[in-house]
């Protein structure tokens, strides 16, 4: 494929999830517009849509990790995590209730999340790098999205949609790096009330550090490094939940506490007796 070409293809891409995610409607899989399991072109993508919002004046606060557990990896048939840009306009605090139709297809997982208090520049990141630089970690829900029909995405779907990105949930009460083993922590997901997901941080990558060292030398080799200030979402660390009109969902973590998501139910007028 040409670079113009290329370039093209990209354009039709970003365009058709574009107009997925301004009309609410789902959109088929993007990958046939796309050279063949070509994940630099997926990212190509994503770029696009930064861009984009960074030009419309959204404030970029962080990333979020995915595909970081190897069944999801196995099923889509790659061997590494990808990552998405989250933006300010992402964060639900909690307590405020989800409103209907703000996603397509929602699902919820229970992560780690770490905020950073220092920047991350180096290419070959250590983990005592990667300790100096967390001022600490939070519990997390991050309430993934997809504007492709029916989830039914490759990695070069899911990557091209910003890695499926859709809102985030911050706990909170931060808990410092000395207070807690991430890889040890146990999590539990509640829906209405009833456990609908387990797992522990060895789940993610082996660790929530692993996929957070990770992060930082990929977009270090990608000269955009994380920063101070930044939030990363680890990974999920059990299977994700799917998420209606109004369910309520609860993430506790062990070590790091509770955080909250509510769905707003839809309001319907009475007619009256």
């Amino acid at each position: 494929m040409s670079a113009p070409e290329f370039a093209d293809a990209v354009a039709k891409a970003a365009a058709v999830l574009e107009e997925a995610a301004r009309t609410g409607t789902p959109c088929p899989p993007v990958r046939s517009l796309l050279p063949e399991r070509d994940v630099e072109a997926a990212y190509a993508v994503q770029r696009r849509y930064v861009e984009r919002g960074l030009a419309e004046g959204r404030r970029p606060v962080g990333r979020k990790i995915g595909l970081t557990s190897p069944a999801v990896q196995r099923q889509l048939g790659v061997g590494q995590p990808d990552f998405g840009v989250l933006f300010a306009d992402m964060a639900v605090p909690e307590g405020r209730p989800i409103a209907p139709g703000r996603l397509l297809q929602p699902k919820v997982e229970a992560e780690v999340a770490l905020v950073l208090g220092a920047d991350l520049p180096h290419r070959e990141p250590t983990v005592a790098d990667l300790l100096r630089a967390t001022a600490f970690a939070l519990p997390a829900l991050e309430i993934v999205d997809s504007r492709i029909a029916d989830w039914d995405i490759t990695i070069v779907d899911t990557v091209a949609d910003n890695a499926s990105c859709g809102l985030f949930v911050l706990g909170g009460t931060p808990v410092p790096l000395d207070r807690v083993d991430l890889r040890a922590v146990r999590m539990t997901l509640e829906k209405n009330g009833e456990t609908v997901s387990r797992g522990t941080g060895a789940d993610c990558l082996g660790s929530p550090l692993t996929a957070a060292l990770w992060l930082a030398s990929t977009l270090s080799g990608l000269g955009d490094p994380l920063r101070a200030g930044d939030v990363v979402l680890t990974g999920a660390l059990g299977p994700m939940a799917v998420a209606a009109e109004g369910d309520e969902f609860t993430g506790r973590i062990e070590g790091l506490g509770t955080v909250t998501a509510a769905f707003a139910a839809s309001t319907t007028e009475g007619t009256g007796a």
